[in-house]
């Protein structure tokens, strides 16, 4: 079945072909499929980078959690040391490296916050420990030993014994809209196909061009 491109036109590709996709949210698409097949752990890991402060860039491992022609979401505890950054600087890069393809794929762009609707809809998916847990880190913030915060588990589980645990009003998602996306794919000796996509604003057309490796 082919792919569909942002204008609602069929888009076939064959492995060594992708370098002439028109659209790269189907190429992405194609390849993060691929790679849910492929990859043994979390095909869905990105590192996010932001900005810190004092303007040094930070880095960690997050979780991709929704794809559609807006950008690419992840949700997090806002008053964490990510929340923080994206707080004072609404910009961020992502990277996804699928080593069984020998695949990578870079985002760069805008961030908005989710909707509170999408926040309490991904939020009730999660398993009940991990939504307990949420309510009880105080996430990048200090602490003292772990047994205070199993004893901050203890505490939330009592709370909600026998109830829903609701959303915590810091837990929210994050869309990255990108502005360009590059997919890299290796070739022996170096040969590697590269190709990015950019594009001004989210509202103007992608623009397609081929890089040396």
């Amino acid at each position: 079945m082919p792919d569909i491109n942002s204008n609602g036109e069929p888009e076939t590709l064959t492995n060594g072909d992708f370098t002439v996709a028109r659209d790269p949210f189907s190429l992405f698409s194609r390849w993060f499929e691929e790679a849910k097949a492929s990859e043994i752990n979390d095909p869905n890991a990105m590192a996010l980078a932001t900005t810190g402060p004092d303007l040094l860039p930070d880095v960690r491992m997050v979780l991709l959690k929704g794809l559609d022609e807006r950008g690419f979401t992840f949700f997090t505890n806002s008053e964490s040391q990510k929340g923080g950054e994206l707080a004072a600087n609404m910009q961020a890069a992502l990277v996804f490296h699928w080593k069984s393809l020998r695949r990578q794929v870079r985002v760069r762009g805008s961030v908005e916050q989710v909707s509170p609707v999408e926040s309490d809809r991904y939020f009730a998916t999660r398993p009940r420990d991990s939504r307990i847990g949420a309510w009880a880190s105080a996430q990048s913030r200090p602490l003292e030993s772990r047994a205070v915060f199993d004893e901050a588990i203890a505490q939330v589980e009592s709370r909600f014994e026998g109830k829903d645990v609701p959303r915590p009003g810091y837990w929210i998602g994050y869309r990255v809209i990108p502005t360009s996306i590059e997919f890299w794919h290796d070739r022996p000796f170096r040969k590697h196909d590269r190709v990015i996509f950019t594009r001004e604003r989210p509202d103007t057309p992608w623009n397609r061009t081929r890089l040396y490796p």
